[in-house]
Formats: C-alpha cells, sequence, structure tokens
C-alpha cells in the first residue's frame, strides 16, 4: 500500500515561506531539507506559539491557585482535548503526554514488567519492519521477565507476511508491537488486520504511529488498538513531546512508569497514592 499525494494543490514556494529555517542559502544555494522522516522543521506558526507561551502564561501546570498557574494548566489540558479529538480517542484521559514515541514505548514496557503482566514463558512480538526504538525496549522487557521475543519477517517486496504472522500466533503471545508506517521503507502496514488477530489470542497490541501520523488520519477506536504512540517533531511541532494513547481499562491495570510530582494524590514516609488516569504517567513538570 502506498500514499498518493497531488502536488498540483500546493505552492511550494508559499509553503517554504512559512518556514523560517528555509530561509538561508546553504552553498550558494536556498535550502533543501529532505529528511522530514527523520524530523519536520517548524513553520513560524509554531515557533511564534511557544515564545507566546513563555512571553505571557509560562507556570508549572497542576500546581498552583495562581493565575498563570491556572493559564498553563488550562492550555495544556485543551490540547489534550484536542488530540483527543484528532485521534478519536473515546476519553481524553486515554492521552497521556510523553518525551515523544520512544519515550512511549518505553513507558508501556516498563509499566507491563511492574504490574507483573509479562513472565517467563510469555511470547512479545515485533516485526521485522521496526525502528530500533520499537525494538529494544521489548528486547529489554524479555531479558528482565524471561519472555521470548519473537520477529514477524518480511517478504522480498518489503511487506510483512500476514501468513507468518497469523502462524506465529499463539496462546503464549501477550503483546504485538509493530509499526503503521515504517520509517525506513514507507511500507504501509494492515495495522486493522493485524490487531484483530492477535485479539484473537487475547494479545494486547501496540502501534508506532511516528510515521503515520503526520500522512494520514488516524482513528484509534476503529483500529482497536491498544496502544498508539506519536511525536510532535514528525508533525511540524517541537521536539521533546509525544503523545500515547491506550485503553482506559488496561492503563488502569499498569503501574506508574516514573515517580514524582504530579503523579500522586498523596504522599507521606508510610505510604503514596497515585493520581488517577492520565496524571499517574505524567511525572514532573512537563
Amino acid at each position: 500500500m502506498s500514499i498518493s499525494l497531488d502536488t498540483k494543490t500546493f505552492n511550494v514556494e508559499k509553503i517554504r515561506e512559512e518556514f523560517p529555517i528555509l530561509h538561508q542559502k546553504v552553498n550558494g544555494r536556498p535550502l533543501v531539507y529532505f529528511d522530514n522522516a527523520a524530523t519536520t522543521q517548524k513553520p513560524k506558526a509554531v515557533i511564534d506559539a511557544i515564545s507566546r507561551y513563555y512571553s505571557t502564561i509560562n507556570s508549572n501546570v497542576h500546581r498552583g491557585v495562581h493565575h498563570l498557574s491556572q493559564l498553563a494548566t488550562q492550555a495544556m489540558e485543551d490540547s489534550r482535548l484536542t488530540l483527543q479529538k484528532h485521534i478519536n480517542a473515546r476519553e481524553s484521559y486515554e492521552v497521556i503526554f510523553t518525551q515523544g514515541t520512544t519515550d512511549s514505548i518505553n513507558l508501556v514496557a516498563i509499566a507491563l514488567q511492574r504490574s507483573g503482566l509479562i513472565k517467563s514463558g510469555d511470547e512479545i512480538m515485533v516485526s521485522a519492519l521496526e525502528h530500533h526504538s520499537n525494538i529494544v525496549p521489548w528486547q529489554m522487557l524479555c531479558e528482565q521477565s524471561g519472555a521470548r521475543l519473537v520477529v514477524i519477517p518480511m517478504n522480498e517486496k518489503g511487506e510483512l507476511s500476514v501468513e507468518e504472522y497469523r502462524a506465529l500466533l499463539n496462546e503464549k503471545t501477550r503483546l504485538v508491537a509493530f509499526n503503521h508506517i515504517s520509517n525506513a521503507l514507507g511500507t504501509v502496514n494492515p495495522v486493522k488486520e493485524m490487531v484483530k488477530m492477535a485479539h484473537n489470542v487475547d494479545a494486547l497490541t501496540f502501534i508506532d504511529g511516528a510515521q503515520a501520523t503526520p500522512h494520514m488520519a488516524v482513528d484509534v477506536q476503529h483500529l482497536d488498538t491498544d496502544f498508539y504512540a506519536l511525536s510532535g517533531h514528525k508533525v511540524y511541532g517541537p521536539t521533546g513531546i509525544g503523545v500515547l494513547y491506550g485503553k482506559e481499562d488496561i492503563l488502569e491495570k499498569l503501574a506508574p512508569y516514573r515517580g514524582g510530582g504530579e503523579m500522586i494524590e498523596s504522599v507521606s514516609f508510610e505510604k503514596t497514592t497515585y493520581a488517577g488516569l492520565p496524571h499517574k504517567f505524567e511525572a514532573g513538570t512537563p
């Protein structure tokens, strides 16, 4: 499967004007940037929005009753609502702010281990098309839990072998992690079908959507995936921000990823109680 783009609807020069970094020259020629699969450049609207935040409402969110804190908190929660609608999550608290897709994957891997949901003899499945960020955290989880990492092979066309994937699924499969679109080949995986097949053996699914969200609409309820991750820097946003979507009932079962401010309800030296969703996964100042 491929994605087509009608370039006739694009005024390339007008779009370039919106990106300040493209106003420079390299070796005497206008800068041409073709590395957007790695990270996107930032339009003036994004740069201005960041500057406006730090110039007008910068404060710690969810930590104060003063005016600036209330404004900053409202801005953050409004952005959560926007993202909920953008990916069609059922509830806003199913949207967790992270540092990016890599952080989202590590969050789930570590939380699964801490919650005792992955045990020795279990199987975690990844595809041969994965970015290292969707391999290494699961390898680490397998090393720590005694689970086994299983790889879905790809064919000579650079596509996943769905039939071999079906054959690999079994009652030991606990989680299947795969990308929506390959960062290396651009292959668009049949993710809805893959999710359904995993659920047939009661396995969880994690979709790395870092490369998909810049290019297509994503509906997590339609996909029925248990987890979906994306990064801000891939969609013309700032670096260091990302989103993890997770189904409410599964997120409720997971232990917190990090400890600190905001993810707590009460703290004493004897016992700490954690905040509810989504804040129990959002320790520290964002």
